[in-house]
This record gives C-alpha cells, structure tokens and sequence, in this order.
C-alpha cells in the first residue's frame, strides 16, 4: 500500500478517515465528481478499483458506472469488494455513451445526486464512462475533473491521434504499461508523445501493479480533492467531440454503423 500524502492543512479530514482525533466534515461542502473516459476495453473499472482500494481508508467513496444495456461494470467493482456494494450504482444509458455523460446528462446526474444524498459527507464520486472512442468527454455540469484512459495495447502511436479527451482531460492515463513489452511499445516514447499532444498537462504511464506509478495517482486525486476544496480548481470542459460514426472500424468497436454529432 502506497505511504499516504498529507491534504492541504485546510482541508477538513473525511468523516470516515482513521485518525481519532477527527472531526465530522460539513455537510454542505461539494462533493469532488471525477469522471473516467476512455475507449472500450482501456482498464478503466481497474484503475477505479484501484483507487477505491487505496483511498477508501482515508476518503468517502462512491461510484456511478455506465454501461448500454447491462450494469456488468458495477459488478465488477461490487466483486472486487473495494467499496460496500450500496456504493457502488449502475446507469444504464440505453444509447450512444458519449450522450450519457454530455448531452443528456440526466440519468448520471441524478445518480450522482442521490448519492451524495444517501451518504452525506462524501469526498469523492468517480463516474466511468461506458467506453467509446478517442472523442469522449464529459459536460462540466456533471464532473469537476476528468481521466482520460488509454492502454498500451491499443497501439504506441494512439496518443498522437489526439482529439479533446487526450489533448485537454485534467489527466491522461497510458494504462498497462506492465504489458508494453508484449505488445511492441515503447512506454516512454508514448508518454512523450501524449505530452506534446497535451500542451504540458499531466501524463501517467500507470500499471496496477507497479506501486510508484499507483501511488502517484493517489497523490494526484488528492491534489485535486485539495484545489476543489480550497476553491483553487476550476472545472474545464475540454471541447466538443467531433461528428463520427459508429460502425465496425470505430476504436469503440461497437458497430451501429451510423452517423451523428454530439453538440453541448
């Protein structure tokens, strides 16, 4: 388990944090909504198993999940036991995932609501995306902050390819990088890539099983957590996607095989 890093000393401690001498938060301060997008299959249920396991000892944790037709991402993390199971809610969009999470966000924002209701004072909600592809980003109305996911397994050259998601989400993640050598990528030359493509933002090559690269996003969640409780951390949309079409080539993989634009 990663050490610990210290909050700003202004930032009241988590009702459930395990230090004695802590104080209940106020109710009333907002909750932090990070959002995690990213194509299909890129390890985004793993790395929020990932920082529920590491985190719910010291923040309040819930999830919101997305899925089409099925609540199988919540499963998953109810499976893996790394929050109570009634922390953990499915959305099932029933269309295009790009909609859910910009432009009818009714569904999560509701989800999101009622949890912050039911386990008031929360610290953290963490929303996953359905997964689609390199285009997906969240509205500024339903997240404060948001993860972009890719994995080295879909190919050393993806960062480059850019799109809002990549070039301007608040971190970009090239996730499995333990499996870099099996699948012919360079690590290094696509975390470089992704960081010219992103202007200076934040970049992590991250593996679940690699303990410095987990621990340094524990300790980027908690900067953020920090900067939105001191009032220092302003949420940014990253632009709108561009028209695309969903058919068999599309990295999302899901095939409808039809146009549309997503607008705000």
């Amino acid at each position: 388990m990663p050490e610990n890093t210290a909050l700003p000393e202004n930032t009241a401690l988590p009702e459930n944090t395990a230090s004695p001498e802590s104080t209940a938060v106020p109710a009333a301060r907002r909750t932090l909504r990070l959002g995690v997008a990213g194509p299909v299959g890129t390890g985004k249920s793993s790395l929020i198993a990932t920082l529920c396991r590491e985190l719910s000892g010291e923040l309040a944790m819930a999830v919101v999940t997305n899925d089409i037709y099925t609540d199988e991402d919540a499963r998953f993390l109810r499976s893996a036991g790394v929050l109570p199971e009634e922390r953990i809610r499915a959305v099932e969009t029933g269309a295009c995932p790009h909609t859910a999470i910009r432009d009818d966000i009714t569904a999560n924002l509701d989800a999101v609501e009622d949890m912050e209701e039911d386990f008031a004072p929360l610290d953290l909600v963490l929303v996953e995306s359905g997964g689609d592809n390199l285009t997906a980003t969240f509205s500024p109305a339903l997240i404060d902050a948001q993860i972009f996911c890719l994995d080295v397994a879909g190919g050393g050259d993806v960062a480059r390819k850019g799109g809002p998601g990549i070039g301007r989400a608040d971190l970009l993640i090239v996730n499995k990088s333990d499996l870099a050598p099996y699948v012919g990528v360079d690590v290094d030359r696509m975390v470089a890539d992704a960081e010219r493509a992103r202007d200076g933002r934040p970049v992590l090559a991250l593996s679940r099983t690699d303990e410095p690269s987990v621990k340094a996003l524990c300790d980027w969640v908690r900067g953020v957590i920090g900067a939105h409780r001191s009032g220092e951390h302003t949420p940014q949309d990253p632009g709108p996607m561009a028209p695309h079409s969903h058919g068999p080539e599309d990295e999302g993989g899901h095939g409808h095989g039809h146009g549309h634009g997503h607008g705000h």
